[in-house]
């Protein structure tokens, strides 16, 4: 979702690159990053991760290698040919107990498998010495791919009712506004850790309220609590991550449902 969202951005704006695709570049495959970072790059930006939360539980070597081990080995290259690297973390680096907003340098206390990897990841840049920009973001969607918006926008047009957790909080996402913030970021010189989402913040059931008002309102959502799906991955309840010095540095975040209504009017584009 993300790489083509940047794709599209830096091709937008005639900005020279290259897009590796997984077989160019594979996570798992750390032996392939000297052959495809070169002398050239001013900056390496990587929108490629194990996401797939649950089934991190029942393979952790696996998300530890492609969030962990191999982005210490990117962030060691980008270091040896000078390159930024731009990396992007999760608000499940957190343990989501808090009540407040997550500073950026809150400290990690992952409480699943992938949160954990992710977590990895961020100590081996910072191990690296490397130039970097490391953005930390949340509930991310898209007008493509596999993402919530998408499945519960075709859920909403084809069901009578459904239900959605409400008692986990966060914020959006959208790739498309990821990008762009980046980029902003970028271009004003900012180095270290940011947090980038969607204005405002929401629990999965106003989110999915939202989406099926717009493409249905005839779709009932309901509201449930989380035992009421059981996951092999633990979720964090509270997952608000502070975006004040990203917004000091490049203005106000668009509001999520601003951004929800781009993506839905994007879908199949």
């Amino acid at each position: 979702m993300l790489g083509r969202s940047w794709a599209a951005l830096l091709e937008s704006g005639g900005i020279d690159h290259v897009v590796t695709t997984r077989e160019q570049f594979d996570l798992s495959r750390p032996d392939m990053i000297d052959d495809v970072i070169g002398e050239r790059f001013t900056h390496v930006i990587n929108c490629a991760a194990w996401t797939d939360v649950d089934g991190a539980e029942s393979d952790p070597d696996g998300a530890n290698l492609a969030n962990g081990t191999t982005v210490g080995a990117l962030a060691r290259r980008c270091a040896q040919t000078d390159a930024m690297l731009v990396h992007y973390s999760t608000d499940y680096v957190f343990n989501g107990q808090a009540c407040e907003p997550y500073t950026v340098d809150a400290p990690h206390d992952p409480i699943n498998v992938y949160g954990q990897s992710k977590s990895l990841g961020e100590r081996l840049i910072a191990e690296s010495g490397c130039s970097h920009l490391l953005i930390r973001t949340s509930w991310v969607y898209a007008p493509w791919g596999r993402n919530f918006v998408i499945t519960i926008a075709g859920a909403a047009r084809q069901r009578e009712r459904l239900q959605v957790v409400d008692d986990q909080l966060g914020r959006p996402t959208s790739t498309e506004h990821l990008a762009n913030a980046t980029q902003r970021l970028i271009q004003a010189r900012a180095a270290g850790v940011y947090h980038v989402t969607d204005g405002g913040q929401c629990t999965w059931f106003d989110f999915a309220t939202y989406i099926a008002g717009a493409v249905n309102p005839a779709c009932r959502v309901e509201p449930c609590a989380s035992s009421a799906w059981v996951r092999p991955a633990p979720r964090p309840a509270y997952s608000v991550l502070d975006i004040s010095a990203t917004q000091t540095l490049i203005g106000p975040m668009p509001p999520w449902e601003a951004n929800v209504d781009a993506v839905l009017a994007g879908i199949d584009a």
